[in-house]
């Protein structure tokens, strides 16, 4: 399992039920995409150089068990589908509690969005052949 992010669940965090809000798992899932393609060599701050950023089409979030106060949680990423080129991309999470159970799956498809432009773009050569380095899930398809 490809585990990119790790930490605990905070007040903040908490619905009115006392467990983890519909909102904070796909923040989860948004630490955990940057922590990838960071582990990878696609930082953050290069993305910010070359006016490029992910942008989501899409984020679907399928909830299997509870998450409460002061949890912790392992987020998963792969890569469940993509382009050839990596212009577009699926990406698979699954969020687990601390004691294993998987709590939520989070996927998401988007794009790289040049943002000056304000339309599509792609990542440079040198980024994209770290793309393809990411993890990929047992299921992926090629677009």
């Amino acid at each position: 399992m490809d585990i990119f992010f790790e930490g605990p669940v905070i007040w903040a965090q908490l619905d009115a039920n006392m467990h983890l809000r519909h909102s904070a798992y796909g923040d989860f899932a948004a630490q955990a995409r940057l922590n990838m393609l960071d582990h990878v060599g696609i930082k953050a701050r290069d993305l910010l150089s070359l006016h490029l950023g992910p942008i989501l089409f899409r984020e679907e979030i399928i909830y299997h068990r509870e998450v409460g106060p002061n949890d912790h949680v392992k987020v998963s990423c792969r890569i469940s589908k993509s382009r050839k080129d990596g212009t577009r991309w699926s990406i698979r999470h699954e969020i687990f509690r601390q004691d294993g159970v998987k709590a939520a799956t989070v996927n998401v498809d988007g794009a790289w969005m040049d943002t000056v432009k304000r339309k599509l773009g792609a990542l440079p050569q040198e980024l994209q052949e770290k793309f393809t380095t990411l993890p990929y899930s047992e299921d992926y398809v090629e677009e």
